[in-house]
């Protein structure tokens, strides 16, 4: 059976959490691969909904092995609320495994975040502050605390002390914040460690050898390629690689492992946060559409802005991550809109268009969006589930926008339910 990994194609919450928990019933292993609990999937599965920020989709499946790979950046205190939440739902979190090496979120992660966003004032970067940015940049330092570390109380206590004396330096003398008591946070994460001791293993050698030996195994991340942050609207971006490498790194498997990468995209496009948004709705019509779609953050609740599919930026997600295939959910939300845009290139300032997403995000903020009108579709689509079902206007859109970004239309999302996909 096929490795797969499955990507954002826009800027994230494109609604991958269905799509991975369709997968992820067919699957032996489910790995997450990036990212922190700066974001979520909400998955619906028997009339329940799940949101899940750290633990991988397949945890709603009892045979399926779920692991947590080197490139996630953990919070201990969540991922155990996480547990705990999932078990006293009669969710089982026995083959939950999380690699050594993944580094630890601590309170000067978060406390850090905060005060680098206070300080940037309108300038802000717009992150959830919840320590990811921090937690990568110690990662990049080589001065952060790892699972391995957190599992072994000797080992942190020494390292934590360490570095939170240095941390507090730059929160007190830097921000003028308030100095972390360091025996305190020792011995709150100590405790999570010896929760978490149970659940550590390698996650490269379990991943290699269920692709060696034939198994379905599917690669998850958080956010989209268009946050990744050497490839996406930097500064505006996540803090690793939500994109197919980042899958493989993220793991520790090479990519000849990988033999699928699937995209999920929106029928249209949202963003979270600042940064340029060329297809950008700021009236009615946008109002409409992130109300429909119901486009609220699954970790913040915070609206998320509303704009006509962009087709610019995915053929640059198809391009970086060698999609295969891709998913395009929420079609139901444009039902009753009688006409459609779809964003086909930019037009620069000096009046040349360009097909190709701009590497900076000064040159995109300068791009103004080309858009093509199609005709738009009427009824109730939420129980078709096949796609000769769809009216023709919704048929057209989707085969329109397969041609503009060069890649298959592998599903069709139209309800938020597991069972209101179209697989094609």
């Amino acid at each position: 059976m096929p490795s797969k990994v499955v990507v954002g194609a826009q800027w994230g919450d494109e609604g991958k959490g269905k799509i991975i928990d369709i997968l992820a019933s067919r699957a032996d292993v489910v790995v997450r691969s990036q990212g922190g609990n700066n974001a979520g999937h909400t998955v619906e599965s028997d009339g329940q909904v799940y949101k899940l920020h750290l633990i991988p989709s397949g945890i709603l499946y009892p045979k399926t092995t779920c692991l947590i790979g080197c490139g996630v950046v953990v919070d201990p205190k969540v991922i155990l609320e996480e547990i705990d939440g999932l078990e006293s739902r009669g969710v089982s979190c026995a083959n939950l495994h999380i690699d050594p090496r993944a580094h630890v979120i601590m309170p000067w992660h978060i406390e850090l975040d905060g005060l680098s966003e206070k300080e940037r004032g309108s300038s802000d970067i717009g992150t959830t502050r919840r320590g990811i940015g921090p937690c990568y940049m110690d990662k990049a330092e080589r001065s952060g605390i790892r699972i391995y570390d957190l599992v072994h109380p000797d080992i942190f206590a020494k390292k934590a002390a360490a570095v939170c004396a240095l941390k507090n330096k730059i929160i007190v003398n830097v921000y003028g914040g308030k100095a972390l008591d360091a025996d305190k946070i020792i011995e709150e994460y100590t405790a999570y460690g010896k929760r978490l001791a149970k659940y550590v293993s390698d996650v490269s050698v379990m991943a290699y050898e269920a692709i060696k030996a034939g198994k379905e195994v599917l690669f998850e991340g958080a956010q989209g390629a268009l946050l990744d942050i050497d490839l996406g609207t930097y500064p505006y971006v996540t803090s690793s690689h939500p994109t197919a490498g980042g899958a493989a790194t993220g793991t520790g498997i090479g990519p000849t492992c990988i033999e699928e990468v699937i995209g999920v995209a929106k029928s249209y496009t949202t963003r979270v946060g600042k940064g340029p948004f060329p297809t950008e709705l700021l009236d009615e019509q946008g109002d409409e559409i992130r109300n429909r779609g119901h486009e609220f953050g699954t970790t913040t609740g915070r609206p998320r802005r509303t704009g006509w599919f962009d087709a610019v930026i995915v053929r640059h997600a198809v391009r970086i991550n060698g999609l295969t295939s891709i998913a395009i959910n929420k079609l139901d939300t444009l039902s009753g809109i009688k006409e459609l845009k779809i964003c086909t290139s930019y037009k620069k300032p000096d009046g040349s268009i360009t097909n190709d997403f701009p590497p900076t995000l000064e040159e995109l903020a300068e791009c103004e969006p080309v858009y093509e009108t199609v005709e738009g579709f009427d009824g109730d689509i939420s129980a078709c589930r096949s796609f000769d079902e769809l009216p023709q206007g919704a048929k057209n859109y989707i085969l329109r926008i397969e041609e503009l970004i060069g890649c298959r239309v592998s599903m069709v999302g139209v309800g938020p339910g597991r069972d209101q996909n179209i697989e094609r």
